[in-house]
């Protein structure tokens, strides 16, 4: 058996941990939704409960992968943003999702950040790619706003999207993020 740990990542306003039990009725509803079409959706609760524990395997197989973001102030699930490389990935790539109720408030980008952050300095995946679905207007601003620029048009998983390339960070800059780590 393979052992793994999910660090935990802190900034001022977020956590970001491993996924727990508790949140998968929050991403069953938000993969019923026609919201959830940019990421895959809509899903069943079968299709999201795989979902769900892929995301352990991903860490147990690559060693990297996604986080469930915590708001601090309200100790509510807000969403996920991590590295993905999954079959039909070009190569890693830096995801998000903010859960209805949640946008507008930065989370997205303080979470994206620090899991980029993290993704350069401890797992050598700097300079990611993100895929963003064409008519995906906020996505895209969140790209410009983290310094992503527009690479080239692309597709993932036989869906056309654009691929944006993030910068390369300086992984010796310690003012890169306010991100604190705990194993």
């Amino acid at each position: 058996m393979t052992s793994f740990t999910i660090p935990t990542i802190e900034t001022d306003k977020l956590i970001l941990r491993a996924p727990h039990q508790d949140d998968l009725p929050a991403m069953t509803a938000f993969f019923a939704s026609e919201r959830s079409h940019m990421v895959g959706g809509p899903k069943t609760a079968l299709e999201t409960w795989r979902s769900f524990m892929g995301r352990f395997g991903h860490w147990a197989v690559l060693g990297y992968g996604g986080w469930h973001i915590v708001e601090k102030a309200s100790n509510a699930f807000a969403g996920w943003t991590g590295m993905i490389n999954a079959p039909g990935w070009d190569e890693p790539e830096l995801g998000w999702v903010v859960m209805d109720g949640f946008e507008g408030k930065g989370i997205a980008f303080e979470a994206a950040k620090a899991a980029r952050a993290y993704a350069a300095r401890h797992q050598g995946l700097n300079a990611p790619i993100s895929y963003i679905a064409h008519d995906n207007d906020r996505s895209r601003a969140l790209a410009e706003r983290l310094g992503a620029t527009y690479e080239r048009e692309g597709e993932v998983v036989g869906t056309p999207c654009q691929v944006w390339r993030h910068p390369k960070l300086d992984i010796s800059d310690p003012a890169l993020t306010p991100e604190r780590t705990a194993q």
